[in-house]
């Protein structure tokens, strides 16, 4: 069993060790490589040894917020930390030989399966950016303009530029305060969420024009084929939240993508808003998440995957 730390205690933690190895997860969105690239930056403000293993899926969009910090094929650990991950099935291939030796997670999804031999988690953070950043301020009350950067990345990507539900007070203070250490919002933001591809735009067309509804027009189905792909050339910084288009529609309350990443294996994704509950969807299928924005991976078609829906959707209409 995990022992649970504090962020004190964790902060106390990293200060009497040293040579950290960071992990992030699976298709690795802004908040795990914006708080992997943080952290290691702000271990290293304070003369420790701190890398990030690289992740072989991220992105151009993100892979800035890690590359100085990707650690050398012959750096050998003491300690392995990881960042926004809640299972160990998250963790890309790479990382297969640390899952066992996993000493400190920094998290914030509810859905934790507690298996470091530490744990940070505060579930009640919009991103683990916050977590993050609260462990950082307590080891050494200061956030520098490189840390900052990429806390503001992690924190506004996870928000939706802190236009999602899951943002908080604290989520604006936090980000109030790395805009006065430094962090470029204005670029940030810009570049985020105010310029979009042509391959983003034409994807987001497909999407929309074969979308499905149900439930009174509550529920929006999408679907993104591997042709739907090919004929956008959409890749993975065109999909970056593309997950919440459906949700943005007018009256619906649950919406559902599910993206073809085979012919019988696709990655679904829910949002909701509140009172209804995505994460109760994808736990139907050995998923998790957040209350309101959770996924997992189901090996089965497009096609199979919309009948299956429909009970654990029903329930979630239900169980409001």
């Amino acid at each position: 069993m995990s022992v649970i730390l504090t962020i004190e205690e964790t902060a106390q933690w990293l200060k009497e060790r040293d040579n950290f190895l960071i992990l992030t997860h699976r298709r690795p969105d802004g908040d795990t490589l914006g708080s992997g690239g943080a952290l290691a930056q702000g271990l290293r403000e304070e003369g420790k040894t701190a890398y990030v293993l690289c992740n072989p899926e991220a992105t151009q969009r993100y892979i800035h917020c890690i590359e100085p910090y990707i650690a050398p094929d012959d750096f050998v650990p003491e300690y392995v930390i990881s960042v926004d991950t809640a299972t160990t099935d998250l963790f890309p291939p790479n990382a297969a030989e640390y899952i066992d030796r996993i000493s400190l997670c920094i998290d914030h999804h509810p859905s934790n399966t507690l298996y470091a031999e530490y744990t940070c988690l505060n579930a009640t953070r919009a991103s683990c950016g916050e977590v993050v950043f609260d462990v950082l301020m307590s080891l050494s009350a200061c956030i520098s303009t490189e840390t900052a950067t990429r806390l503001y990345i992690a924190l506004s990507t996870d928000t939706g530029c802190f236009s999602f539900s899951n943002t908080t007070a604290n989520t604006l203070y936090v980000a109030s305060s790395l805009v006065d250490a430094g962090a470029p919002n204005q670029e940030i933001n810009k570049v985020l969420f105010r310029t979009k591809t042509r391959s983003r735009i034409m994807i987001e067309g497909m999407l929309l024009s074969g979308i499905d509804f149900s439930f009174d027009n509550k529920v929006a189905i999408a679907s993104i084929t591997m042709d739907m792909l090919a004929k956008s050339g959409a890749g993975e910084d065109d999909l970056d939240d593309i997950a919440a288009l459906p949700c943005s529609i007018e009256g619906v309350s649950i919406g559902v993508i599910i993206r073809e990443l085979t012919k019988n294996k696709c990655k679904l994704s829910v949002r909701s808003n509140a009172p209804y509950n995505a994460r109760k969807v994808c736990e139907h299928f050995g998923g998790g998440g957040h209350d309101l924005a959770a996924g997992c991976i189901i090996n089965k078609s497009i096609s199979e995957i919309k009948e299956l829906l429909k009970e654990p959707l029903q329930n979630s209409m239900e169980q409001k």
